[in-house]
């Protein structure tokens, strides 16, 4: 095979792969196909200099990674607001019409998998990013390479942030089950948590088995070269992209709501699962101006499907007991499937809930799952009973430890604070990704650790031993090495993660900062006056913090001994230049983000990932893109590294 003919052929092979995966519309036999990839794949082999990045055979990786590393999106991943029917549309376009009373919409699905973005420079894929927390996510671009529907080239040289949601064809999902199943392997409870794993093996090889397919739906950095976000999914699509289905341009509600119940009556018989329809205005400069809020752009929306409905029977009632003693009785059900996971337990939530509902074992039972949501029971279908219900009784003892329960208005607590259920969520929590970030150290882990009293208290993560985990099944020296490591690695954690990991009732992250940038290591020793003095304390956080610090004053002063948490109290001088001020940081700078992020909010700086008019001043580095373009067109001030430094001097 000469030079040109190897192009030629790799040229064919694309175009095959795309019929295939893309259109599926297949234009060759498997056995043609998988010919011409292993010619292609010898000339490779025998002239790597050669090799053309975009062929097919580039696609799966070698060697699989150790981890995933972290990556910032440059334009910030945002959660949709929900709409749910007809009335909650008129309210969301009518928001829309009292500022640009000429809008238009693009409406396209909202499909049910795991959301990647995608960054094209010069034409070449150079990363693909999960949403992660809508900032930054983990860099899986070695697993995006062997989904056949991604291009690794296209025809576009500005810089552009491609997104779309991996997902599964309901048809590969019961396949893949089925081989799990033959491999006695755990089966993936749903289309989604199919895709979402898949697309975090660490062995891409592992990935490329799972036929992922990318369905794109928007545009992040590089928007703003377009003006109608309905011409810029139409481009995607030119770009070698999947097809966008039933993808729709609509002029006003009416043709918003036609457009809806159409993807509707389609969403049983769509190979794909699908989970609503996604709204936006069509206008890109019109998107700039309403901005976003804090959790969601106000120009776009989600309006949802009727969550599917489904009856079964209450088997019978087992009792949960959470790190805060609260019990919840779960229903176990006779396994029904709804929307492609299989349901046999839905929450029942207390026992004033059970009362009011008037639930009964052995009822006849309606059951709905939306999306991510977690089973829940509505309602009994008393029509179908038949005199052998019983009454769901109300337990006077913990189901773990045994001890007497406290009966409240609404909750039932276990108060005994070494009960075994509470101390298992308890370190859990500790462990957690908001908390201490323990990694290894997950549900699985602490019951055998808990089961072979190896920990019986949160203290005693810090007193394990190597030798003691290699004594567990399944533990070898690298993988206990690694968890003995990651605990030491707490040893100077933030004050607020260390407040925050504690667990105490009604303290979430946000508090937990605000306690540790006001109070320092003396939020242990507050006054309830003091606690509620502090803005956004009400009495309910208040005492519940007090009556915490005083139950476990000993375990908190033998976990501040060793952890020494490092404390970094909030003193703001007024008069800085970026006091208050709303900030936006874009392209690459010459210190860590994190860094210039952590000395801004010490200014007392606010954050943002997106340009608005609202916006101060966005401080740029190298390669700032398009957050610099819009804050130009915005006439927001805009600093370079210099002059933010010389700022911050003076």
């Amino acid at each position: 095979m000469t030079k040109q003919e190897y192009y030629t052929q790799v040229q064919i092979l694309k175009k095959m792969a795309y019929s295939y995966y893309v259109l599926d519309e297949p234009i060759a036999t498997d056995e043609q196909y998988d010919i011409l990839y292993h010619q292609v794949l010898e000339f490779e082999k025998a002239n790597p200099t050669l090799i053309d990045s975009s062929s097919p055979t580039q696609r799966v990786g070698d060697m699989p990674l150790e981890s995933f590393s972290k990556n910032t999106h440059l334009e910030r991943m945002w959660s949709l607001e929900d709409i749910f029917n007809n009335d909650d549309l008129i309210e969301w376009v009518q928001r829309i019409y009292k500022t640009h009373s000429h809008a238009t919409f693009t409406c396209s699905p909202k499909f049910d998998g795991a959301s990647l973005n995608l960054l094209y420079r010069g034409g070449k894929l150079i990363s693909a990013t999960t949403r992660g927390n809508g900032i930054e996510g983990e860099l899986v671009t070695h697993n995006a390479r062997t989904i056949q529907s991604i291009p690794l080239e296209i025809d576009y040289n500005d810089e552009i942030e491609i997104r779309g949601e991996v997902v599964i064809a309901k048809d590969d999902f019961e396949r893949i089950n089925q081989e799990r199943l033959k491999e006695n392997l755990s089966l993936f409870a749903n289309p989604r948590n199919a895709a979402a794993g898949s697309l975090r093996q660490l062995d891409s090889k592992i990935t490329a088995k799972r036929k992922l397919r990318f369905m794109p739906w928007g545009i992040g950095a590089g928007l703003i070269h377009f003006s109608s976000f309905y011409e810029a999914l139409r481009k995607i699509e030119s770009f070698g992209f999947a097809p966008i289905p039933f993808l729709s341009h609509c002029i006003n509600k009416e043709e918003i709501e036609k457009t809806y119940h159409r993807l509707l009556s389609k969403r049983n018989d769509y190979p794909i699962m699908l989970d609503g329809m996604v709204i936006m205005l069509d206008e890109i400069t019109s998107q700039q101006q309403l901005g976003w809020t804090i959790k969601s752009p106000r120009f776009a929306c989600a309006y949802k499907f009727p969550a599917v409905e489904k009856s079964s029977k209450i088997l019978s009632v087992t009792l949960q007991v959470g790190r805060t003693g609260i019990i919840t009785p779960v229903a176990e059900l006779e396994p029904v499937e709804i929307e492609g996971a299989m349901i046999s337990r839905a929450t029942l939530h207390n026992f004033s809930e059970i009362e009011r509902k008037d639930i009964r074992l052995g009822d006849e039972v309606i059951i709905i799952r939306s999306g991510d949501v977690i089973p829940k029971i509505i309602k009994p279908l008393t029509h179908l009973r038949n005199g052998s219900q019983k009454p769901i009784i109300k337990p006077t003892h913990c189901p773990v430890c045994g001890e007497e329960l406290l009966i409240e208005e609404i909750f039932i607590k276990c108060q005994n604070l070494s009960c075994e259920a509470r101390v298992i969520e308890s370190i859990i929590h500790f462990a957690s990704k908001k908390a201490l970030n323990i990694e290894g150290l997950g549900e699985k882990i602490v019951v055998q650790l808990f089961e072979n009293s190896f920990v019986r208290n949160i203290k005693d993560i810090y007193d394990l031993k190597v030798e003691q985990l290699l004594t567990l099944d399944g533990w070898k020296q690298k993988r206990a090495n690694n968890l003995i490591y990651a605990i030491q690695n707490t040893i100077g954690v933030e004050l607020w993660r260390f407040i925050n990991a504690l667990g105490i009732e009604h303290i979430g992250e946000g508090a937990s900062k605000k306690l540790a940038q006001n109070f320092g290591i003396g939020v242990f020793e507050l006054e309830l006056s003091t606690i509620l003095s502090l803005d956004g304390f009400g009495e309910e956080m208040a005492y519940s913090l007090v009556e915490f610090n005083h139950a476990n004053k000993m375990l908190i002063a033998e976990l501040l001994r060793i952890i020494q948490p490092k404390v970094e109290l909030l003193k703001v001088d007024s008069s800085n230049p970026f006091f208050n001020k709303s900030i936006v940081l874009t392209g690459t700078l010459s210190q860590p983000r994190d860094e210039v992020i952590k000395i801004l909010e010490s200014k007392g700086a606010k954050i943002a990932s997106s340009v608005s008019k609202n916006t101060d001043f966005v401080i740029c580095g190298e390669k700032a893109g398009s957050k610099l373009e819009r804050a130009q067109t915005l006439g927001v001030k805009t600093l370079n590294e210099q002059e933010f430094l010389a700022l911050m001097k003076s």
